[in-house]
């Protein structure tokens, strides 16, 4: 496993994030090795301290993990804003993507970038702390991943999904390859939604899916079901105002919220936004939203984990702290169980 700042990638200075406040800690790029496949990606860690929970984002398809990077404003960037709150933040080229193309020319499908991410995981676990746990932040294609990792029992806190549901608004079969000019309005929306300069920065990310990927995409409705009964940790569900790829009317979202039947799950909807919402003006809003989905799930644990600690048939209530007093410890840190069950079919 490899790390280095982000201005030491290829292009220099020019691809480095345009400066933002001073307190922002750096942004570095990393390598895992992921049983023997690199995957690459971007790292963010809190300046002062360990970190209070690990964010992984998961880019969606034809990008890379720059997409939760914004270098048109710094201040829409989640790789920025995790680590001021005491996140670290780790965006990950996702299989057939970034370092790991040349390795898979074909990409991988669903199930197989399941296998990798967890090995990465857990590469990443040996090295790093993770504090109370693995939160995943994810968009469109980036999502089933999420949701296949979760199926498969991979430790998470829970799951922040934005851009995708389970029932396209259009019709798959119709729009090959996925990411051409043809399907432009689908991905972006009214261009007004973005800051100046966005298309010309996104341009080095962007780019065709792997053809394993690509193929697998139209067969989404037919997978969901088969994972969705599995999925035992929180997801809340985010769609833009203007999202086109994905059905979000009420009976859409009735049917997508009873497939996660054994899940807490919440639909949230984000005015203003087109389907890459966090190279938009209102990212900073979304990935505020999704973090504090990631402190109602920790809050919940903790409040879980105080209930269970209870004597048998209660307890004399305990007194408030003290004003000034020091916090209760935080739950401690454990190891991994990042393959606990095979993964998804």
């Amino acid at each position: 496993m490899t790390s280095k700042p982000i201005t030491d990638l290829p292009g220099g200075a020019a691809a480095a994030p345009p400066p933002g406040p001073a307190s922002t800690p750096p942004v570095r790029e990393i390598v895992l090795d992921a049983d023997g496949i690199p995957l690459s990606g971007l790292l963010g860690l809190p300046a002062d301290g360990p970190p209070r929970a690990t964010v992984v984002a998961l880019h969606g398809g034809g990008m890379r993990a720059g997409y939760f990077h914004c270098r048109a404003d710094p201040g829409l960037s989640l790789l920025a804003l995790g680590p001021r709150l005491g996140f670290a933040v780790l965006a990950l080229d996702r299989p057939g993507y970034g370092r790991s193309a040349q390795h898979l020319p074909r990409g991988q499908t669903l199930r197989e970038q399941c296998v990798t991410v967890q090995a990465a995981l857990s590469s990443y676990d040996l090295h790093h702390a993770v504090g109370s746990g693995v939160f995943v932040v994810a968009h469109s294609y980036g999502g089933k991943l999420a949701l296949a990792l979760a199926a498969a029992g991979t430790d998470l806190i829970g799951l922040d999904i934005c851009g995708l549901g389970h029932r396209f608004a259009v019709d798959p079969r119709r729009l090959v390859p996925l990411h051409d000019r043809r399907t432009a309005a689908l991905h972006w929306g009214p261009l007004a939604l973005y800051p100046a300069h966005t298309f010309r920065l996104a341009a080095a990310m962007v780019g065709p899916m792997p053809e394993r990927e690509e193929r697998e995409v139209r067969h989404w409705p037919r997978i969901l079901p088969a994972l969705a009964p599995q999925v035992r940790v929180p997801v809340r569900f985010t769609f833009a105002e203007y999202e086109r790829w994905w059905r979000h009317d009420d009976e859409a979202l009735a049917e997508l919220t009873a497939l996660l039947a054994a899940a807490p799950v919440r639909v949230d909807r984000l005015p203003d936004s087109g389907h890459n919402v966090s190279l938009g003006w209102t990212a900073r809003a979304y990935h505020l939203r999704a973090l504090a989905f990631l402190e109602e799930c920790l809050a919940a644990r903790r409040l879980a984990a105080a209930r269970s600690a209870r004597p048998a048939g209660g307890g004399v209530p305990v007194s408030p702290p003290a004003a000034g007093a020091d916090p209760p410890p935080a739950l401690p840190a454990r190891r991994r169980g990042w393959r606990a069950r095979s993964a998804p079919r």
